[in-house]
């Protein structure tokens, strides 16, 4: 069949439809096939989908989503189903440059860890970020499962989504910020011979700049947002867990004032005051939020860790 409305009738719907009708002639669909490509949005519906059949938190990673779906529709009954080949953004993605977040752990601290500025704090700042709220979805998924909690699984399961979607927004960060950086360079390496291309120069500086402030800020905007699951899941999370929430907590902390600092050291080779200044009031705002949202979430872990 044609799915020409993927809104109306999903991937999951028809396949189910197809399962139903099978089952009442006392057949059984045991795989599907997708011809052509898909769109990755089709593959994470459906995974949130047989999720919640199975009563079960849909706070997954979209891996983990995507993989779901084929196992439970039978994609790769009839022959091999290769997301990185049949989902559309995947193939898109395979073509485009090397990026920080293909890397393994040992691969990005090598990299970091090189004679060369970027990946340098903004993109481990956003790391940081990305691993707190990381464990405070963990303890949110931890929490949807713990027996006799039944009633507790939707509540849980809508907290793990969210911060499955902070934990990208906060990982394609990371990647932005080593990207930001080397448009400051490029920028610097404009020719300036002329006096029209000093002043091209200086004004592709500027602006290139700007736009590398603007982002670890992205970051602490981001990561400020964690706050508020950690401390749901310090207070209603599952008990065993407090010792990740308090990580988590700490990781956001280092996070947000990692990322002001990276703002600060790119404002200060601005001549725009006025963007300087309006800048610098939302970082200080930030950082202020986030050290009685810290002081806060800490106080709840080490009073249930005794």
């Amino acid at each position: 069949m044609n799915l020409t409305n993927i809104e109306e009738t999903p991937l999951h719907a028809a396949f189910d439809a197809c399962a139903e009708a099978a089952s009442k002639r006392g057949l059984r669909a045991t795989g599907s096939e997708i011809v052509g490509m898909v769109p990755k949005k089709c593959l994470m519906d459906a995974g949130r989908y047989f999720l919640r059949k199975q009563k079960w938190s849909e706070g997954v990673a979209e891996e983990e989503l995507i993989d779901i779906a084929i196992r439970s529709m039978g994609l790769s009954e009839l022959k091999p189903f290769d997301p990185k080949e049949k989902v559309i953004e995947f193939k898109i993605e395979s073509a485009a440059k090397k990026s920080l977040l293909k890397m393994n752990l040992r691969q990005f601290c090598n990299e970091t860890l090189r004679d060369s500025p970027a990946p340098g704090g903004g993109s481990v700042a956003g790391l940081m970020g990305a691993l707190g709220v990381s464990l405070g979805g963990m303890v949110a998924n931890l929490s949807a499962g713990k027996r006799g909690w039944d009633d507790k699984l939707h509540y849980f399961s809508n907290w793990a989504v969210k911060a499955q979607q902070l934990k990208d927004e906060l990982l394609l960060l990371v990647d932005e910020d080593t990207a930001a950086f080397n448009k400051v360079m490029d920028a610097f390496a404009l020719p300036k011979e002329s006096a029209e291309e000093k002043n091209a120069r200086a004004a592709a500086i500027e602006q290139a700049t700007k736009h590398a402030a603007e982002i670890p800020l992205k970051v602490m905007e981001a990561a400020s947002k964690s706050y508020q699951l950690l401390f749901e899941m310090a207070e209603k999370g599952n008990p065993a867990s407090i010792s990740d929430v308090g990580v988590g907590t700490l990781a956001t902390r280092a996070c947000i004032k990692g990322a002001a600092l990276n703002v600060k050291i790119n404002l200060g080779q601005l001549k725009d005051e006025k963007f300087k200044s309006d800048l610098l009031k939302k970082v200080q705002q930030i950082t202020a939020d986030s050290k009685t949202r810290f002081n806060e979430i800490s106080k709840v872990v080490e009073n249930k860790l005794g």
